[in-house]
């Protein structure tokens, strides 16, 4: 294919993705394969200057509006970004836009703010007074989405001191927690769920019926002001920023202002690092020239500031080809179906293998064997199959269906009741006997260094063990002489074995891995019923009295007690020395949270989601993930949940910030209360 016929190819394929991304919110490609045939497009016209077209989509903005919605002309053109992709390519940004303000590339002080994947926005003001809202479309008409926008809680309908005519530009987002939500009612609804927060956001905005978008938990992050027509005088990004705060925005608070090159390129990598530890997506990291003056001075393309650029973090979706579909089988027998894939960089890891979650969830995605499908792996998440990627004149072939038996032990698979999920009924089946012993040794259960999937199936292959409580009773001598194992490091392994023997019930219970028994549940038990035989003695009216325990719970727990094989393991864990029991309390911490519920919403400065729960935990509260009638209080965080403050608002359950937490903790009260502003 010659230059000129690629090019006018890379133009139609740009334009069609572009039409479906911003004007039907449904993209038919990653964002990493998106940009990848606009950098071959614009390195293309770069060699080629005589195929440079003025229509050519590096030459605009985004795609036009839909026909959904009145169209609205910005009072100011909404342009793009430019890119880079790492850091060598943001260093030479730095030193150009120093250069060309005649700076050094150390003296010039940048805003550092992260790049959030939502749906771009421009919401108008006329002396204080919320009178329109638009989409960002083509950058100079958009869509008018004011009433949906007036239902989003943290959107000011009025701001205080603010005369004149004014834009305030940003993001319409979900929360990974709200996400979460949405998606666990789209399940309860049977209807499909939602692909990523994006797509999701910018599908609820974009309702006909205002009461849909109000029912979606939708958030607005502020990251730019354009005064139209305004008295407003600022002399930074950063002053900006805090005026919208002032005004009752959230605005990102990771955003810095940074000195020099170095620092902004090593905040930048900070960004890179912690994606996943704020409380939304982002795909990249926006680095601005802070003083508005110097800004001024340098202008802007005809799509992009010249004085801003977008650093893209490696892409949490990609495209590749599904070359087979699999079958897994967990420790309680689930069967998992699993695609083969093309090996591809996902997120900085090559991924071979993702999950497909369940049989309802492949069949309802119609994602079959030589498909090309959207890979997406976010963090430490597992990889999943998004979906299959439509091609033009390719016949597909035909649909999969879960197999009858096991791949492992070839006994019946067979779905429980309503469950969407598949199970081995066959408690012998090596592969579940596997998964179970793995978990058993986890870091979240007892925590047993050196005992990973490959080191479990070697001691199940040569009969060491066959059993959790088997574990226990292995000697140095068995090691030693297997291939892998030297004299120190089975010493270390029969070493961590023997500390494992300290572990509160607690952990025990977590490890046996006991069907709906998770984390919180098992310490919920351990609180009320301190000894293994104090739990084996209760009734199950007893364990559903427990506070956090319900009949599926209690239900599960009361019968694997009494099945045979567990009857069967517990004296040997008797006699290996294990205690089966919980300490009263952590030395030298106060139960100030005893019997209450503090749920927590949104991101806690220097805390993951799991420590801040765990420190609840051990001042002897609960940390739910829902707010009820029942909750002391909920803990509100940076980008908090919309959902859980509207719950808790119904029902009057008190309201306090992150920065109370620590007296919370230590006394068991607050002396804030939090608001919106």
């Amino acid at each position: 294919m010659s230059d000129a016929a690629r090019v006018h190819e890379l133009r139609g394929l740009i334009a069609a993705h572009d039409e479906a991304y911003y004007g039907h919110d449904a993209p038919t490609v990653p964002d990493a394969d998106y940009d990848a045939l606009v950098r071959e497009l614009r390195a293309l016209e770069a060699a080629h200057p005589e195929l440079v077209d003025t229509d050519s989509p590096t030459r605009h903005v985004a795609a036009a509006s839909s026909s959904v919605f009145s169209p609205v002309t910005h009072g100011e053109v909404m342009l793009s970004l430019d890119n880079v992709f790492d850091v060598e390519e943001l260093g030479q940004w730095c030193e150009r836009t120093a250069r060309a303000l005649d700076l050094d590339p150390e003296a010039l002080a940048f805003a550092v703010e992260p790049k959030i994947d939502g749906l771009a926005l421009s919401i108008t003001y006329r002396d204080g007074q919320l009178v329109r809202a638009a989409t960002r479309g083509d950058g100079r008409v958009g869509e008018d989405v004011t009433d949906n926008v007036k239902t989003i809680a943290n959107v000011p309908h009025e701001l205080t001191n603010a005369p004149g005519l004014l834009e305030v530009r940003g993001e319409v987002f979900l929360s990974r927690e709200d996400f979460a939500a949405l998606n666990a009612r789209q399940r309860d609804a049977g209807a499909k769920e939602f692909a990523n927060p994006r797509n999701a956001a910018a599908g609820s905005l974009r309702q006909k019926d205002p009461r849909v978008t109000a029912s979606r938990s939708l958030s607005f992050l502020a990251y730019q002001l354009a005064v139209i027509d305004a008295p407003l005088t600022f002399t930074s990004h950063v002053a900006t920023l805090a005026a919208m705060r002032a005004w009752g925005f959230f605005t990102a608070p990771e955003t810095t202002r940074e000195l020099g090159a170095a620092a902004t390129i090593a905040r930048s990598d900070w960004f890179a690092a912690h994606r996943h530890d704020v409380a939304y997506d982002i795909d990249g990291v926006v680095i601005k020239v802070d003083d508005l003056a110097l800004r001024e001075a340098m202008g802007s393309t005809s799509r992009a500031p010249r004085w801003a650029i977008a650093r893209k973090l490696p892409p949490e979706e990609r495209s590749t080809r599904l070359l087979a579909i699999e079958v897994s089988i967990g420790r309680t027998g689930r069967a998992t179906p699993y695609a083969v894939l093309e090996p591809v960089v996902v997120a900085g890891s090559t991924v071979a293998m993702a999950t497909l979650h369940n049989q309802d969830q492949v069949a309802l995605k119609d994602v079959r064997p030589g498909d090309l499908v959207i890979v997406r792996k976010a963090g430490d998440v597992i990889p999943e199959v998004v979906g299959p990627v439509p091609e033009k004149g390719r016949r597909r072939k035909g649909a999969w269906h879960f197999p009858s038996t096991c791949p492992q032990c070839h006994g019946p698979l067979e779905r429980r009741g309503e469950e969407s999920d598949t199970y081995c009924v066959n408690p012998r089946c090596p592969a579940q006997r596997l998964a179970q012993i793995v978990h058993f040794a986890s870091r979240a259960a007892m925590d047993i260094e050196g005992l990973g999937e490959q080191r479990v199936a070697q001691l199940l292959a040569l009969r060491l063990i066959d059993d959790v409580a088997d574990l226990f009773f292995l000697r140095v001598e068995d090691l030693v002489d297997l291939e892998g194992f030297g004299e120190l490091s089975a010493n270390a392994l029969i070493g961590a074995i023997a500390d494992a023997k300290e572990r509160p019930l607690s952990r025990v219970l977590i490890g046996l891995g006991i069907r709906h028994v998770g984390p919180v549940a098992a310490r919920e038990v351990t609180k009320r019923l301190r000894t293994y035989d104090e739990l084996a003695s209760a009734k199950l009216e007893d364990l559903e009295a427990i506070e956090g325990i319900g009949p599926i719970i209690a239900g599960s727990l009361y019968e694997y007690l009494r099945e045979e094989e567990t009857i069967a393991r517990v004296p040997r864990l008797r006699e290996a020395g294990l205690a089966l029991r919980e300490p009263d309390v952590s030395a030298g911490v106060t139960t100030t949270l005893a019997g209450r519920a503090v749920v927590v919403t949104g991101a806690i400065a220097g805390l993951s989601r799991d420590e801040a729960e765990a420190a609840i935990v051990e001042r002897g509260g609960t940390s739910p993930g829902s707010v009820s009638k029942k909750s002391y209080c909920v803990v509100v965080g940076e980008a908090p949940g919309a959902s859980k403050l509207t719950r808790a608002r119904e029902l009057g359950v008190p309201l306090i910030p992150a920065s109370e937490f620590a007296r919370l903790l230590e006394t068991g009260s607050w002396e804030a209360t939090w608001s919106d502003a």
